[in-house]
C-alpha cells in the first residue's frame, strides 16, 4: 500500500469517527435532556441540555487530541486514558440511567448502543491512527533509505563520471602537451630554416644592393655627363637663339625704317602736288587726307590738296583720328 492509499484510509477513518461522534452526541443530548429535566427544579429546566453537552464536548476533545497525538506518533500518558474512559462511562451511564431506573432492560440495551459504539470507536480509531502513523513512518524511513540509496548511487555515478572526466582531461592534457611540444619543436626547426633563409636573402639583398649601387653610380655619372652635354647644347642653342633674335630684331627695325621711309616718300609724293581746282577721285582724295593727317597738316591744307569740301575732309579726319592713334596725334599737332 502506498502513501496515497494510506492517507485515503486515514481520511475515511477520520470522517467515520467524526460521524459516529456527532451522531452519538446528538443522540446523547436527546436522551439525557429529559432525564436531567425530570431531576431538575422546574425553573431550571432550561439547564437540562448543559450536562450532556459538556460530557460530549469532553469526548470531542479526547477524540481530537488523540488523533493529533497519534498522527504525530506521541503519547499523552495516563490522564488522556482516564479522561477518555471517564467520559465514555459518564455518557453510557447518562444514556441508560432513565431505562435502568424504570427496570427497562431493553431500553438499557438500546440506549447503551451509542455510548458503547463511541467508546469502542475512540479506542479503535486511536489504534488505527497509531498503526497508520507507524506505517507512514515506516514508509518514510523506507523512502529515506531508498532516497539515500539513490543518492549514494548517484554520488557513485557522479564520482565515476568525475573520475572518467578527470582521466579523459588528463589524457587530453597529455596529448595536448605532447602536441604542443611537437609543435614547438616544429616551430623551432621552422624558425631555424626561416633564419637561414633570411640570412641567405639578406646576403643576396646586400649583393643586389651593391650591384644596384654600382649601377646607380654609373647611371648617375652618365646622367651628369648627359646633363652637362645638355646644358652645353642649351647654352649654344640659347646663344644661337639670342643671335637669331637680335638678327630678327635688327631686320625688323631695318624693315620698319624702310617701311617708314617708304611711307614718308609716298606721303611726300601725295602732298607734293599742290592745291587743285577740282575734286580728285575719292580714292586719291582719301590717300591725300590720310597723308595729311599723318604729316599733321590742317584740314584746310588737306581741302586744298584734294579739292573736296571742308565737311567731307573733317569727317575723314575724325574717322582717322578714331581709328589710328598716330593720326589722332597728328591731328592734335595740326590743331595746335
Amino acid at each position: 500500500m502506498n502513501s496515497v492509499q494510506i492517507r485515503s484510509a486515514e481520511r475515511a477513518l477520520s470522517a467515520g469517527t467524526w460521524l459516529i461522534v456527532g451522531g452519538a452526541m446528538l443522540y446523547s443530548i436527546l436522551t439525557v435532556t429529559p432525564l436531567m429535566a425530570a431531576h431538575t427544579p422546574d425553573k431550571w429546566d432550561w439547564t437540562a441540555p448543559i450536562l450532556p453537552l459538556v460530557v460530549d464536548a469532553a469526548v470531542v476533545i479526547v477524540v481530537r487530541l488523540d488523533a493529533v497525538l497519534a498522527r504525530l506518533g506521541g503519547h499523552g500518558g495516563r490522564w488522556p486514558i482516564v479522561l477518555r474512559w471517564m467520559t465514555g462511562c459518564m455518557t453510557l451511564a447518562l444514556n441508560v440511567a432513565d431505562s435502568a431506573l424504570r427496570n427497562d432492560l431493553v431500553g438499557v440495551a438500546v440506549h447503551a448502543v451509542a455510548p458503547l459504539l463511541l467508546i469502542v470507536t475512540a479506542e479503535t480509531g486511536l489504534a488505527y491512527r497509531r498503526a497508520i502513523t507507524a506505517a507512514l513512518a515506516a514508509q518514510e524511513v523506507q523512502r529515506k533509505a531508498e532516497q539515500a540509496e539513490r543518492d549514494r548511487e548517484l554520488r557513485e555515478r557522479r564520482d565515476t563520471e568525475a573520475r572518467r572526466v578527470r582521466e579523459e582531461r588528463e589524457h587530453a592534457e597529455s596529448l595536448a602537451r605532447e602536441q604542443r611540444e611537437h609543435e614547438a619543436r616544429l616551430a623551432r626547426e621552422q624558425a631555424e630554416r626561416d633564419e637561414a633563409t633570411r640570412r641567405a636573402e639578406r646576403a643576396e639583398e646586400q649583393e643586389r644592393e651593391r650591384a644596384e649601387q654600382v649601377a646607380r653610380e654609373h647611371r648617375e655619372r652618365e646622367r651628369e655627363q648627359q646633363q652637362r652635354e645638355r646644358e652645353r647644347l642649351e647654352r649654344e642653342a640659347a646663344q644661337r637663339s639670342k643671335a637669331d633674335r637680335l638678327e630678327r630684331e635688327a631686320a625688323a627695325r631695318r624693315e620698319e625704317a624702310e617701311r617708314s621711309e617708304r611711307a614718308a616718300r609716298e606721303r611726300a609724293a601725295l602732298l607734293a602736288g599742290g592745291p587743285v581746282n577740282e575734286k580728285l577721285p575719292e580714292a586719291r582724295a582719301r590717300q591725300i587726307v590720310a597723308a595729311a593727317v599723318a604729316e599733321g597738316m590742317s584740314v584746310r591744307a588737306a581741302v586744298d590738296l584734294c579739292g573736296w569740301s571742308v565737311g567731307w575732309v573733317s569727317t575723314r579726319y575724325q574717322e582717322l583720328r578714331d581709328t589710328t592713334p598716330e593720326s589722332a596725334r597728328a591731328l592734335e599737332g595740326a590743331a595746335s
